[in-house]
């Protein structure tokens, strides 16, 4: 899934090539992924795009007119820029293509733009057409960007005081802190050496300054390795960046114990028993404690 890092470095992409490109036409492929109806996506053919915007793991590209598309990749959805488009319209099948931008060409030449794709059967990939970005109600409910210039050690514990929720779980919570998913949650409470599990109510002061160092810091060196990447490279350079996210049975790299991990319906986490747990192995997530 694209967390923080990754939509920022697709916003700066996006940036780039959009700031002042026509809109030529746009391309539902899968009905499902449109949310919104009123605009119509048709309304946005003819108008110039103004600048890509990120809220989270929300894209937000604005048009002139008052008008922005508004996209949320989900799990497994992706976006993939084309130097030249085919002429011919997509159809509707069973591949991956949701949606397609098609900018207005350039001196005769062939039409760019951008689709969006989704693999998997789980079909979450989402798009709004809105007058204001908190009109999509992800974006309406997010939490403080942990990036933002005015979100400090400070801010960030008085979110976590008192909370009786484990950090995990926490961390993931885009209405208390926005932009965390999945894989940078590991990669934070490895930084950190503190349990998926432990409980924000029972951090002390110095666990607080340091989980807020350890988020801060993992965030910004992935953005700073993906910052400049082509949209094709972002999920390779995501890999490569990842301590033990997605490497259960490897070394870890501070202190090479071995990777483990916990299932859960949809998803695992990794984390390492020296570093993080004291050396005890968690127990499956509907124990919600540590093995004896």
């Amino acid at each position: 899934m694209p967390e923080l890092p990754e939509v920022e470095a697709l916003r700066g992409f996006l940036d780039e090539r959009l700031a002042g490109r026509t809109v030529g036409r746009v391309l539902p492929v899968a009905v499902s992924v449109l949310k919104t109806y009123d605009p119509p996506l048709d309304a946005l053919e003819g108008r110039t795009f103004s600048e890509v915007v990120r809220h989270g793991k929300f894209l937000d590209l604005a048009v002139d007119g008052g008008l922005r598309l508004v996209v949320h990749l989900a799990r497994a959805g992706w976006l993939r820029w084309q130097d030249s488009l085919p002429a011919a319209p997509p159809r509707p099948g069973k591949g991956p293509l949701a949606l397609r931008v098609a900018l207005e060409a350039e001196q005769g030449g062939a039409a760019d733009g951008f689709d969006l794709t989704e693999a998997g059967t789980q079909k979450r990939l989402a798009v709004y057409l809105v007058g204001e970005p908190e009109q999509v109600p992800g974006i309406a409910r997010l939490g403080p960007d942990p990036l933002a210039p005015g979100f400090g050690r400070e801010e960030f514990a008085a979110l976590l005081r008192g909370r009786r929720q484990q950090l995990k779980g926490l961390l993931r919570d885009q209405s208390v802190i926005a932009g965390i998913g999945n894989a940078y949650s590991d990669e934070i409470l490895h930084a950190a050496r503190m349990s998926p599990f432990k409980l924000a109510a029972d951090l002390r002061e110095d666990e607080l300054t340091a989980l807020y160092e350890a988020m801060t810091g993992t965030l910004g060196d992935a953005v700073r390795r993906a910052r400049g990447l082509d949209a094709g490279q972002l999920k390779a350079g995501k890999r490569l960046g990842l301590r033990v996210h997605g490497r259960a049975g490897e070394r870890c790299p501070v202190c090479g114990d071995t990777i483990r991990s916990v299932s859960f319906r949809d998803s695992s986490l990794e984390y390492c028993p020296t570093c993080q747990t004291g050396g005890k192995p968690l127990a499956d997530r509907r124990l919600s404690r540590l093995l004896k």
